[in-house]
């Protein structure tokens, strides 16, 4: 009885060590695995990947991660007329972070050996046959696929996408500014988070960003709910009982759309001029006196809202045109059955909603208006200038000030703190707000 008990345990054991040295075996070499369970084929690749790796790559590795690591030791130098080049503390970086990358999607290729490893064991465990080689490569082909498909994009988002986002958060940790470190000149170091205590502490830098932040946010809610709220009045204007030509009046309003931003900026650009502009001269004519749209602090904000009304609103009428005209009459028929006002149905009916459908798209708006560049720089500039900031003038929002601190004073440090600042911001209230709308909780209940 004992023995006959223990042979199941026995083989039990033997089928259980089929994965787990499987596993094993594809964790001390890559493919040593794969050649245990007799897949000679894919073992043999797995193996020459990384003996390829070990010996071509070890060294170019270990100087990038060196390069990441001090940012060079050796600045230019100058003996009369000749010149010595020395370490490029930013190209030093961006190599590292390519190999540092390369080394993650390796590490990624590895745990993939070692789980293909434990799988087929565990496949032997239930006395199935591991594929042959050319089995394997048919099985690749018709269910992976997709995933062959997807390797390129893999690729590209991995060196052309978190690359650039690496190299731009890790730029905020060290010294990079002009005028005393900008290579080949001079060498870069790491700081840690110096840049980001000076920001907040120093008056230089702590005065500009409050300003510049405050006003990026008050600019933002302004921006977003202006032509959200026109774009409503336009839609019930012309979704009114009554109204004729209703598509005639639809295509005029969404003109402002239609026309490139980029030209109808720089029309507005002369139109509110303070010098020569239309819209001074017909003042003056009428015996008012010209007003600084473009020159004046507060006027120069009036006018980047009031412009930005004229941008913006179309989209807002549009859409909320085809949910307005999505709602069913019978709602509205029973309201008035009930006595329901105009302004009560408006309240109690269209603008829950409108809400409803168009809150996650008011988010969306709010995160692009924060960082509207093109309006801003376009029309103002930044200006008028503030001489109390650094880098920056009275309309100037964070990402122009970015704009400026990076092409113009080569503060690339700094600037790649309030970009990443930038991001939490939006984020966060991103995120918070979706999570708030009813849209979201409904799109949530039902998954």
């Amino acid at each position: 009885m004992d023995i006959q008990s223990s042979i199941p345990r026995e083989i039990k054991h033997k089928s259980y060590s089929h994965e787990k040295v499987g596993a094993l075996l594809s964790l001390l070499l890559m493919g040593l695995g794969q050649l245990y369970h007799k897949q000679i084929g894919k073992g043999l690749l797995f193996i020459a990947l990384e003996i390829y790796l070990l010996v071509f790559w070890t060294l170019p590795f270990r100087w990038a991660m060196w390069g990441l690591t001090t940012l060079g030791d050796t600045p230019l130098q100058r003996t009369g007329f000749d010149v010595v080049q020395g370490d490029h503390s930013i190209f030093l970086m961006i190599e590292g972070i390519i190999f540092l990358i390369s080394f993650l999607l390796f590490v990624w290729m590895y745990y993939l050996n070692i789980r293909d490893a434990y799988k087929v064991g565990k496949l032997r465990n239930q006395g199935i046959e591991p594929n042959t080689f050319k089995q394997t490569a048919i099985n690749v082909w018709e269910k992976g696929f997709p995933y062959l498909l997807l390797t390129p994009s893999i690729l590209f988002t991995a060196f052309l996408t978190i690359l650039p986002l690496l190299f731009g958060v890790l730029i905020a940790f060290t010294n990079y500014s002009g005028p005393n470190h900008l290579p080949p000149k001079s060498l870069v170091n790491w700081v840690g988070f110096q840049t980001f205590t000076h920001l907040f502490n120093l008056s230089m830098w702590s005065h500009t960003f409050y300003g510049v932040f405050s006003w990026t946010v008050i600019w933002a809610i302004l921006s977003t709910v202006t032509t959200f709220f026109l774009g409503l009045f336009f839609a019930i204007l012309i979704n009114r009982k009554g109204i004729r030509f209703k598509k005639f009046w639809r295509g005029v309003f969404i003109l402002p759309w239609a026309i490139p931003a980029f030209v109808t900026i720089l029309i507005m650009r002369n139109l509110f001029n303070g010098e020569f502009g239309p819209l001074n001269q017909y003042l003056q004519e009428i015996g008012l006196q010209a007003i600084p749209w473009l020159s004046d602090p507060l006027w120069a904000k009036v006018t980047l809202i009031t412009v930005n009304m004229w941008f913006g609103f179309p989209f807002w009428m549009v859409l909320m045109s085809g949910v307005m005209t999505s709602i069913d009459k019978e709602i509205y028929e029973a309201a008035d059955v009930d006595g329901a006002t105009p302004m009560q149905r408006f309240w109690k009916i269209t603008m829950p909603l409108v809400m409803f459908s168009t809150a996650p798209l008011l988010i969306m708006s709010f995160a692009g208006n924060f960082n509207n560049f093109n309006i801003i720089y376009l029309l103002t500039q930044g200006k008028p200038v503030n001489d109390a900031y650094s880098y920056a003038g009275s309309t100037d929002i964070l990402i122009s000030w970015i704009y400026k601190m990076t092409l113009e004073q080569n503060q690339f440090a700094m600037a790649s703190v309030v970009s990443i600042l930038i991001f939490i911001v939006v984020a966060t209230l991103s995120v918070w707000n979706f999570r708030k709308t009813k849209a979201f909780k409904e799109e949530d209940l039902m998954s």
